[in-house]
């Protein structure tokens, strides 16, 4: 009952304005950490979100409502939302999915609110949310279609958008996920291309090396004979779109070791991303911010130490792939 009382509020507003505002006249972006998992140091998400969220206390035009444990307190909050974004474990149980928010989703972005996943959170079961999550980000990770192998990316050249304002090029490494289920008209996703009104554009692009394509991959460890064919072949690893609806979206596949938020620019590249998702205006230089190593290593969920692999014994599928990711 308390669902539907809410769905019903935030459907009722939704007619009321496409460009949503707080009373003191700053957009507001809802930035949802989701629940604990991996070994420590990778799939932060409360602590990268908390990092992220202080980086943009700075930003006179933005106020960052954030939550954790993969949904919001009170879904009330969503009434006055410009951007929902999600940092969390995805596939079959993506908060995106479970207790009916996928509905509460779909009445947002029918209102122009922007959207955005990060990492895992790009990841979607097609049948569950497949022509959701094309629709509203632009295309998502799909299992054995995409890859997720953990490498080092070189991101030479970066496109002209408020989301690479005062990005430098830079190198690191992640788990960069790539090869995304992309909607038809926007082909590879490696290039600027319009569907109707909808505008993509790539964010950050490189091209993983041979070995790279040829595995193995986190998991499953592959290769896929589909990934290495197109071996020289560039690949996007961030994206965003101007939807039909006015709402924007971007995908971020980065973000799977919690210290490469000390890289000013990953750090820039993202923060901008949340700023412009919630059409609140980019600073020319991009979004200024500083983190250090002390920093990082707040906040961080309590995690037992991985086993010695010596003492590691066959687990069900899905625990391996978390434990691995």
């Amino acid at each position: 009952m308390k669902r539907t009382l809410i769905s019903s509020f935030v459907l009722v507003l939704a007619g009321l304005t496409a460009h949503a505002v707080t009373p003191d006249g700053r957009q507001k972006l809802v930035l949802i950490a989701g629940k604990p998992s991996h070994p420590p140091g990778m799939h932060e998400f409360r602590a990268g979100t908390i990092l992220l969220e202080n980086c943009l206390k700075n930003m006179p035009n933005l106020l960052v409502d954030r939550h954790e444990m993969g949904w919001v307190k009170d879904e009330a909050t969503f009434a006055d939302a410009d951007a929902v974004v999600i940092y969390a474990d995805g596939g079959a149980k993506h908060p995106a999915v479970v207790e009916g928010h996928l509905e509460t989703l779909r009445k947002l972005i029918a209102r122009g609110v922007g959207f955005g996943c990060m990492h895992y959170g790009v990841e979607i079961v097609p049948d569950q949310a497949g022509k959701e999550f094309q629709a509203w980000l632009g295309g998502h990770y799909e299992n054995q279609f995409s890859c997720n192998p953990i490498w080092e990316a070189s991101y030479t050249q970066l496109p002209e958008h408020p989301i690479t304002r005062g990005v430098k090029p830079f190198m690191t490494k992640d788990e960069w996920y790539f090869n995304m289920r992309f909607r038809a008209a926007f082909k590879d996703g490696i290039a600027p291309a319009v569907d109707g009104k909808a505008v993509f554009a790539p964010i950050l692009t490189a091209t993983p090396g041979d070995a790279t394509r040829d595995g193995p991959y986190v998991y499953p460890k592959g290769p896929y004979p589909h990934i290495q064919a197109e071996k020289g072949q560039p690949e996007t690893m961030m994206w965003a779109v101007e939807r039909e609806d006015g709402g924007r979206a971007f995908g971020f596949t980065g973000g799977h070791f919690h210290d490469n938020w000390g890289n000013d620019d990953v750090r820039k590249v993202v923060l901008n991303a949340l700023v412009w998702v919630s059409k609140a205006e980019v600073p020319a230089g991009g979004v200024v911010s500083a983190v250090t190593p002390e920093q990082l290593k707040e906040n961080l969920d309590p995690k037992p130490a991985p086993k010695p692999k010596s003492a590691q014994t066959v687990t069900p599928r899905v625990f391996q792939r978390l434990a691995a990711r």
